[in-house]
């Protein structure tokens, strides 16, 4: 293990602030012992917006191009929170400098460069160098405890599961033209949000063999260009211009899990007005049911048939110590203290530092390390089935390589 452990992170809009956040509060988690962690840089190529980040979050400097980072001497951790256009180039030259790398989801926005980046961290990881893609939601207190009833069987075998993923940070068509708004189509509402209500859905239900029925719609398809810099949740002068949305404000398709049996519907929408960040997922199972909504993180619904008719249905279970990952995971981790998404980023983050200070699995509460470029691969090919089953009209599409993702389940 080394000294200690410098981390930076690429991107200072909102994800990339929950990255600073995180590293600074990770070490604090759970009771093995990490070596000092150094709070290093942030880099971004809006100069103020690094500058005020880096000052927030108590980093020691910023810069404004990643290739600095990559050549710091004394930076070993890197997370990568840009355009998803950006990852393949920034991805490849930090693996090649030596530095660990942390990339938010999804790998990119083709699929032939997630694949050739899963390449570069397969060859890094040969030299001791890691990459691996922040799956948040996989480590949710809430999601892990169902996972742990479908398992032991109190829930019983997975019939079907109904998911969403609905936003509302395109719902205004006065929200300016950005990154998020270009591509093409799949690359929109199906590759921020989907991407991660389908790689939750497999967590519980297993690997995506097929999808069907995929549909997009672009319900605003022509967005203000803005004169400067467009940062979320900020007013912007606007130039007068606008530009063509070539993505999907919604995205919608139908699933087939694990063996075939199991079935599901999941919808991803950028446009759902009053629902900022509304990620709902249900199963249906032999012996019951049981969701999970992210704006309620704290808490799951339950429903067991053998409750009986007088006192079955639905009902509410606050989370606390005796579920996975709360004890420890906070500062005040009693029953019914809040937990949100915030945490899983913290989780995500101690769970890196961990795997590069060599403590995973080497002590009692080492969460599950993070997901591999190949499970970004993976959920790529998931993404890119669906964009194939809409061009050929809701057409069935198999998942090429559709191989179980690595396990990121309850700690053992």
């Amino acid at each position: 293990m080394s000294d200690s452990i410098g981390v930076a992170v690429i991107g200072a809009g909102m994800a990339g602030k929950a990255h600073m956040a995180a590293w600074r509060n990770a070490p604090s988690l759970f009771t093995s012992t990490l070596p000092p962690i150094r709070l290093v840089s942030v880099g971004d190529v809006y100069e103020p917006l690094a500058a005020e980040a880096a000052r927030r979050f108590g980093y020691e400097r910023h810069d404004t191009d990643w290739r600095a980072i990559a050549a710091a001497d004394d930076i070993d951790v890197v997370s990568v929170v840009v355009a998803n256009t950006l990852h393949r180039e920034i991805v490849e030259g930090l693996l090649a400098a030596g530095k660990h790398v942390l990339c938010e989801k999804p790998l990119s926005d083709s699929l032939d460069d997630a694949r050739a980046m899963a390449s570069a961290a397969a060859e890094a990881e040969q030299r001791g160098v890691l990459g691996r893609i922040g799956f948040t939601y996989r480590r949710a207190p809430g999601l892990a405890a169902i996972k742990e009833l479908v398992e032991d069987g109190t829930l019983g075998r997975v019939l079907h599961v109904s998911g969403r993923y609905w936003t509302d940070y395109g719902a205004s068509p006065d929200v300016p033209f950005s990154w998020r708004f270009a591509g093409e189509p799949g690359s929109g509402a199906l590759a921020d949000v989907g991407s991660h209500l389908s790689y939750v859905a497999e967590f519980l239900a297993g690997p995506v063999r097929s999808v069907s029925g995929g549909t997009f719609t672009t319900s605003i398809t022509e967005r203000p260009v803005a004169a400067g810099h467009a940062l979320r949740g900020q007013a912007v002068p606007l130039t007068g211009a606008t530009a063509a949305v070539g993505n999907d404000d919604y995205a919608t398709f139908s699933a087939r899990f694990g063996d075939g049996t199991v079935v599901g519907s999941l919808e991803a929408s950028r446009v759902a007005a009053g629902h900022p960040n509304g990620l709902v997922i249900e199963v249906f199972c032999e012996r019951g049911a049981a969701r999970w909504d992210q704006e309620r993180a704290s808490e799951i619904g339950l429903a067991l048939q053998s409750d009986g008719s007088r006192t079955g249905g639905y009902r509410q279970v606050v989370l606390g110590p005796d579920h996975p990952y709360v004890a420890g995971g906070m500062a005040m981790d009693a029953p019914g203290v809040g937990w949100g998404q915030n945490q899983m980023f913290e989780y995500q983050a101690r769970a890196f530092l961990d795997e590069v200070a060599g403590l995973s699995g080497d002590v009692p509460d080492a969460l599950p390390a993070n997901a591999t470029f190949d499970d970004g691969v993976h959920n790529m090919e998931v993404l890119d089935a669906v964009a194939r089953s809409a061009a050929a009209g809701g057409a069935s599409v198999d998942v090429a390589d559709a191989v179980v993702p690595t396990t990121e389940g309850v700690r053992a």
